[in-house]
């Protein structure tokens, strides 16, 4: 398949691009476009042959279930059986926004969509490419990540021409993403709102809006058979680069002395070792290949850059990567619940 790039500027919209892309989303095609999180890769979420070829081109397992994108919120209303109060506070809240909340579904939503769950999963993006693709397309569009199964998420165009060139009908670049991480998710079907996937859309933010909520249990631990995959990424692989990564918890001083032996340890060895810093602690590593996630101070500098750099380590073909720990408070829930996954929970506690 011959993939069409076009790059598209937010802020100078060239509207024959957006039209040319709505028209290949309803006509069953696949379009991978910018959104404020990451990329995604957007199908008709009414069709199940649309459906299916986001699975094929992502390579992703049929019973993870995908998110659909709205341009409206009025466009909510034929895709779920009802739409409890606690969701109404939330959506008036925080859409547009990086917020996805799963509802029970309506007949409307093919099985296809939601993994065969008898619940959706749907979101409205605040991005304005995004919402004019959307828009114009007149359909529901479902949209992971924009890149191959369990690989780190695309947060620029070139992730996504790395990962889908030839896989899919069109691929929007429009330049780098403003957050980094994927969308919080929220189950709303219960009478308490559950925590699917940490996001930029924090616990503290929607405790003010509609009191306390948990997160799933699942959330900081390697999947069991048992739990049921509510939302994307909870049972399988993500996120991983190609070399293992490992992450050092504890205190940070002994953090730095912990991988600065294993750096040490490994290269005795022969190997190519990468290591994710911050600026506070780049200049306290020995050797190895140190790449600089932003400072410790600021949540939103590592979020931004952190499958940018797990991707990066791809292109220096390390064997391993020892990763800092982060603050799990607030947005540093979403970080590690990131890294934890890309490591496959690989931890070393110090």
């Amino acid at each position: 398949m011959e993939t069409l790039i076009e790059a598209v500027d937010k802020d100078n919209i060239d509207y024959a691009i957006i039209q040319k892309a709505a028209a290949i989303l309803r006509n069953g095609g696949l379009v991978a476009f910018p959104t404020e999180t990451v990329y995604g890769l957007g199908a008709n979420a009414l069709s199940v042959d649309a459906a299916n070829k986001i699975y094929t081109a992502k390579g992703r397992p049929s019973d993870n279930p995908l998110i659909i994108h709205i341009a409206k919120v009025e466009d909510i209303q034929t895709l779920v059986s009802n739409i409890p109060e606690k969701a109404y506070k939330l959506i008036d809240k925080f859409w547009p926004g990086p917020l996805t909340l799963v509802f029970n579904k309506s007949e409307n939503v093919p099985n296809t969509i939601t993994g065969g769950l008898n619940t959706v999963a749907i979101r409205m993006p605040a991005h304005k490419i995004a919402l004019e693709i959307i828009e114009k397309a007149k359909v529901p569009v479902a949209a992971p990540s924009a890149n191959l199964s369990g690989r780190p998420s695309p947060t620029n165009g070139q992730h996504v021409i790395d990962d889908l060139n030839g896989k899919v009908d069109m691929i929007i670049e429009g330049g780098k993403v403003d957050i980094g991480l994927e969308s919080t998710v929220i189950d709303v079907t219960s009478e308490e709102p559950l925590i699917l996937r940490p996001g930029s859309i924090t616990k503290s933010m929607m405790d003010q809006v509609i009191g306390h909520i948990e997160y799933d249990q699942s959330l900081f631990q390697a999947y069991h058979n048992s739990l049921t995959p509510k939302s994307p990424g909870m049972k399988y692989k993500h996120y991983a680069p190609n070399a293992q990564l490992t992450v050092i918890k504890g205190d940070i001083n002994k953090v730095v002395e912990k991988i600065n032996g294993l750096i040490a340890e490994n290269e005795n060895q022969g190997l190519k070792v990468g290591v994710i810093a911050t600026h506070q602690t780049e200049n306290k590593y020995v050797s190895g290949t140190i790449k600089v996630i932003g400072s410790r101070d600021d949540e939103k500098e590592i979020a931004n850059k952190l499958f940018e750099i797990l991707r990066a380590f791809d292109k220096e073909e390390v064997d391993l990567i020892f990763s800092e720990s982060f603050n799990e408070r607030n947005l540093g829930q979403a970080i590690m619940n990131r890294l934890l996954k890309a490591s496959g929970y690989q931890v070393i506690n110090v």
